[in-house]
Formats: structure tokens, C-alpha cells, sequence
């Protein structure tokens, strides 16, 4: 999950008018930073830079997919598309009905 900031940031990019890879970018500086934190364990900078468009796309920001690449890489970043222009997330019925009842204790 990005943090606040970061999507904040992005936000504030695209109300200004940059453009898309702009607004992605602060998603892959983001996820830079997190590897050189060594919060996870991306092992190169591509890889950072992967995971950071791919939560730039969850986000909502409009990149396309990618024209080039392996069919699973076109076919996740259109998921990824996909999973940021829906608004609303639907719960499951189990975790709906696990929280009513939590809640009702």
C-alpha cells in the first residue's frame, strides 16, 4: 500500500497537469526509497521500478500498458488498470460478516 504522502503527491501532479509518468514517478520514488531502507527485498532497481508503476496503476493513475514486454507483464499491468479505476472495493462475505459480528461483541 502506498503511503499518504506519496499519493497525495501524485495527486497534486495531476491537478497541476503533468503528465502520467510524472505523477507515476513519485510511486517509483517511493519504493526506491523503501529498498534502500531495506523494508523488503526487491533485488534491482527494475524491480523497484516495476513495483512502484504497478501501485502508481492501483492508484488510479492513467498510465497505459506497455506495448513491448511478455505477455504476463501486459496482461498484470492491465489488471493493475483495471484495479485503479474502480472506486468502490467490494468485501467479502465472510470479512463482512467476521466484522458485524466483531463489532456486535
Amino acid at each position: 500500500m502506498p503511503e499518504r504522502e506519496t499519493i497525495e503527491q501524485a495527486r497534486e501532479d495531476a491537478r497541476e497537469g503533468k503528465s502520467p509518468s510524472t505523477q507515476a514517478g513519485e510511486f517509483v520514488r517511493e519504493e526506491i526509497h523503501h529498498v534502500r531502507e531495506g523494508k523488503h527485498g526487491a533485488r534491482s532497481p527494475q524491480q523497484a521500478v516495476a513495483i512502484g508503476l504497478s501501485k502508481a496503476r492501483r492508484a488510479g493513475v492513467k498510465l497505459a500498458t506497455p506495448k513491448k514486454g511478455s505477455a504476463s507483464l501486459r496482461k498484470k499491468a492491465a489488471q493493475d488498470t483495471k484495479a485503479g479505476k474502480s472506486s468502490r472495493r467490494e468485501t467479502s462475505a465472510t470479512r463482512s460478516r467476521a466484522v458485524s459480528g466483531a463489532l456486535k461483541r
